[in-house]
């Protein structure tokens, strides 16, 4: 493959559900080369849940109740729905009938396969020989797969028919019997492309023998996004989103009161991740990190936007950048004889990490350890009871309450600390508590769920717009 300097560019789902307004701004570039790119595309928008399960709610979809069914086909309907939801996302991308139909062929290929999979899989599974649960992963990432290649087929047609060279690489491994790592998926995927006059259009599912799904879940778009950048000696790896990389949510503080970073590092990066407010996976970002590429954050809809460039540089001076907050579960455990013993911290986080549950925050005294955790109520539970049944005489609990986080590269010297306290306090917001590691790069005040929005506003008030107040301010455009 020939490789020139180029970039490697992702877009997300509810971009490329508007990937017709984008055609002749992202894609086209204007009238400028639209080549030396390397586009890596979601699913459209609400396709993924469909498909899997809904990512906020839990809603379940064509997996969730092909698992939770022993032989009745609700799944099937569910795949219906599917179907017609990604054909009335082409349907309105496209605008030629041959286009349409040329997708709608290929979607009922793709979803007819996965359907005769099921079924069969359903009929092997009702001899006591076979589990489904061993299934269960490799079906998970059948049918993830079908977003991304529907995505990426229909937006090489809307290319081709614009008058771009465009090609669709399905790296799905739709009806590919070999095992192959993702290093191989990716290099045969692109082995042949000539980047200086083809522009590859590539699924951000990638089947391999590692399983993305297993290992990232739904992150793993970004993964084969950060691998292909690092894969190729990418100059620039670019996500472009419906929305700037800002100081806070605009909905909360006021879109003329926010302020675009512009610059920030990996190290903010996965202090948002850990906040739930990913501007890239971790594991995507330390792939890019060690292959010394930089991120760039766009607002896909304002191309002239240069947008947010996250690289390992520190900060020029020290500021808090952002402000994000995060509902998560307080899980404590209170134990009178826990002064001096060791293992119990070790207990704890093999019961987290037995249930997948994710940690936000930590902290702990002589015979208290509370874990400040991303999860559902019901994973919540199951970890509670194990801890229960370990600790019979402990004092086991857990409730509802928000982390409010203040981020930037360097806090030294700011004192955020105090200056975000006495501004809760003057509102009347206690907080439930408050830590600050030695690294100073984020503060966490952790509130009531009813508080956080409220503290939020405040400390974007208190710790970014007063502090900006005398400089020059860019703002987001409306």
């Amino acid at each position: 493959m020939t490789r020139p300097a180029h970039t490697v560019e992702k877009i997300g789902g509810t971009s490329m559900s508007r990937s017709a307004e984008l055609l002749d701004t992202l894609f086209l570039r204007g009238g400028k080369d639209p080549y030396n790119r390397i586009f890596v595309v979601s699913a459209y928008g609400g396709i993924t849940d469909l498909l899997l399960e809904h990512k906020k709610t839990g809603e379940p979809g064509v997996y969730a109740r092909f698992s939770n069914a022993s032989n009745d086909l609700g799944w099937s309907e569910a795949l219906n729905q599917a179907m017609a939801a990604m054909s009335a996302a082409h349907g309105k991308v496209l605008e030629t009938a041959a286009d349409i139909r040329e997708a709608d062929d290929f979607l009922r290929e793709r979803i007819e396969g996965a359907r005769s999979c099921l079924i069969d899989l359903q009929r092997l599974c009702s001899y006591g020989h076979f589990r489904l649960s061993q299934h269960m992963d490799i079906l998970r990432e059948l049918l993830s797969g079908l977003g991304e290649s529907h995505s990426a087929f229909v937006t090489a047609l809307l290319l081709r028919r614009a008058g771009v060279n465009a090609r669709c690489v399905d790296l799905s491994g739709w009806r590919d019997e070999r095992d192959v790592t993702l290093e191989q998926r990716i290099d045969e995927g692109l082995r042949d492309v000539d980047l200086t006059t083809e522009l590859p259009i590539v699924t951000g599912y990638a089947q391999c023998s590692e399983g993305l799904m297993s290992l990232y879940d739904r992150g793993y778009s970004e993964v084969t996004f950060s691998r292909i950048a690092a894969q190729t000696g990418a100059s620039e790896a670019i996500i472009h989103k419906e929305f700037h990389l800002s100081s806070a949510d605009p909905k909360l503080v006021g879109l003329e009161n926010v302020r675009k970073l512009g610059h920030t590092n990996y190290d903010v990066a996965d202090q948002l991740s850990n906040m739930g407010m990913e501007a890239i996976h971790p594991s995507a970002a330390k792939t890019l990190r060690q292959a010394h590429i930089p991120l760039r954050v766009t607002n896909a809809f304002e191309p002239e936007d240069p947008g947010t460039l996250i690289d390992d540089s520190n900060g020029e001076t020290p500021r808090v950048e952002i402000i994000t907050a995060l509902d998560v579960f307080a899980l404590e455990v209170f134990e009178q004889d826990m002064v001096g013993v060791k293992g119990y911290d070790a207990t704890i986080l093999q019961a987290l990490t037995r249930h997948k549950v994710s940690i936000v925050a930590k902290s702990s005294n002589a015979n208290a350890i509370t874990h400040y955790v991303d999860t559902s109520l019901k994973q919540v539970k199951r970890v509670e009871n194990d801890l229960v049944d370990t600790y019979p005489t402990a004092s086991v609990t857990a409730r509802g309450v928000a982390v409010v986080a203040a981020i930037g590269r360097d806090l030294t010297g700011l004192n955020a600390l105090g200056r975000g306290l006495a501004a809760l306090d003057e509102a009347g917001i206690t907080p439930v508590a408050v830590q600050q590691g030695p690294r100073n790069v984020d503060i966490q005040f952790v509130t009531t769920s009813d508080d956080a929005d409220k503290a939020v506003k405040i400390l974007h008030a208190c710790l970014i717009e007063q502090a900006a107040s005398t400089k020059s301010k860019p703002r987001l455009a409306a």
